[in-house]
């Protein structure tokens, strides 16, 4: 007698059939309530990052105010790094890393802007002087990340932006 069904293709139906169970979804496109937005102020190391991620979800930027149907302002990011613990030598052993982006929005038919909104993302990680090298690239790699995190959020908040004038 003949297989019908390899034990892959079993394994397959049941991994779909858990991940549709457990309510997997990807992640679609952000739902703005704008569709063309002019950025300006503060040139940080998230613009290009930022922009990308709105082209992807179909917001265009613009390069002049009168086409905008939003407006940000980038004022400005901080980057922070902290002691958080020492060893009993006096050697650090754990710092604390903090990234924040300050921002602020809006509608080109409005004087006012609004309140100034802060993004900040935070990340511990231990230290060793013997692995000097390794720590570095480790830093550095949570810097991206919270850079990044902070984009995300930053999309996030706009996608919470309702405008009045449609």
């Amino acid at each position: 007698m003949k297989k019908i069904f390899s034990p892959y293709f079993c394994y397959l139906i049941l991994a779909t059939l858990v991940l549709s169970a457990c309510g997997f979804q990807l992640r679609g496109v952000a739902d703005l309530s704008f569709k063309n937005l002019y950025i300006q102020g503060a040139t940080l190391s998230v613009s290009r990052d930022l922009k990308q991620l709105l082209s992807t979800n179909g917001v265009q930027v613009v390069e002049n105010i009168e086409s905008a149907e939003m407006l940000l302002e980038l004022l400005g990011e901080t980057n922070e790094k902290r002691i958080l613990s020492l060893s009993g030598g006096g050697l650090v052993r754990e710092y604390e890393l903090n990234y924040r982006i300050n921002f602020r929005t809006r509608e080109p038919a409005n004087p006012l802007w609004s309140s100034v909104q802060t993004v900040q993302t935070r990340r511990d990680f231990s230290y060793n002087d013997n692995a000097l090298l390794g720590k570095g690239d480790e830093e550095a790699r949570l810097n991206t990340d919270m850079r990044n995190d902070a984009v995300r959020e930053v999309l996030r908040r706009l996608t919470a932006l309702k405008r009045t004038n449609k």
